[in-house]
């Protein structure tokens, strides 16, 4: 059983909902980087999203723009970033790594993301690619990876049956109308929209996007498997990197978690 797999299926077993924890890698600092991936996951962080720096990220508000920014400043590339999970992975085998990007962050390393499953990546998720094509027509083919889709509240109900029918690992439902860290969730249109996923698969379904604090992620995990959080942790992040001093963020995502149980 895939590692995505199994974490969601012991967290439904337990009656528990997924937290899927999002940061930039190369922001502050790859070795920072590692340190605070173990520090999400002792604080609440069921699955890792790791944010692969590009230099138009599209889909991201300017909070986790900057983190780019400053991760790319760094010199940090794919391949440090595998390297990176590597070094994770010598603690701890079982927590998912996602890998989030845009295409051509892995078009330039196709070779190492057709190898990243055997050097301990799960899934990865690629923001931009055109509705109509998939990974393998760009020659990305590894069928140990999960494939995470995006799923926002435009998508056509046609297309959305197209989407669920090519994903693994889980869907992520994007709340918002907007770019990442965004604000003002619809519950109404969110639930419904949720529901009607779950109502033609059995695909797990996680909802992010413009969780700000504890109520927003109560609301939202009570129709989905589980949330995505990203802007406000990188913000934490940053807002802490001088003095590597990451209490706040460790406090933050055990507030989190502690929402969903």
């Amino acid at each position: 059983m895939k590692r995505i797999e199994k974490k969601l299926k012991e967290l439904s077993q337990d009656n528990q909902k997924a937290f899927v924890g999002y940061i930039v890698a190369g922001d502050p600092d790859l070795e920072t980087s590692l340190e605070l991936m173990h520090l999400s996951v002792d604080s609440g962080v069921d699955i890792l999203e790791i944010g692969v720096p590009f230099t138009d990220p599209i889909a991201e508000g300017p909070t986790i723009q900057q983190a780019h920014d400053r991760s790319l400043e760094n010199q940090t590339n794919l391949q440090k970033i595998v390297d990176l999970v590597g070094k994770f992975r010598e603690k701890d085998s079982n927590t998912p790594i996602i890998l989030m990007g845009y295409i051509n962050n892995f078009l330039m390393y196709k070779d190492l993301i057709n190898r990243s499953h055997d050097l301990g990546v799960d899934g990865v998720l690629v923001v931009d690619i055109p509705g109509e094509l998939s990974l393998e027509d760009y020659g990305i083919d590894n069928q140990d990876l999960d494939v995470i889709s995006l799923v926002s509240p435009t998508t056509s109900k046609d297309r959305v049956k197209e989407i669920v029918k090519n994903s693994t690992g889980f869907i992520y439902y994007v709340t918002l109308r907007g770019v990442t860290g965004s604000s003002n969730l619809d519950g109404n249109e969110i639930e419904k929209n949720i529901k009607h996923i779950k109502s033609i698969s059995s695909i797990p379904v996680m909802a992010g996007f413009g969780i700000k604090n504890s109520d927003d992620a109560k609301l939202l995990s009570s129709f989905s498997d589980g949330i995505v959080i990203g802007s406000s942790i990188v913000e934490l992040i940053y807002k802490n990197s001088e003095n590597k001093d990451f209490h706040e963020v460790s406090d933050y995502i055990s507030n989190m978690k502690d929402a969903i149980r």
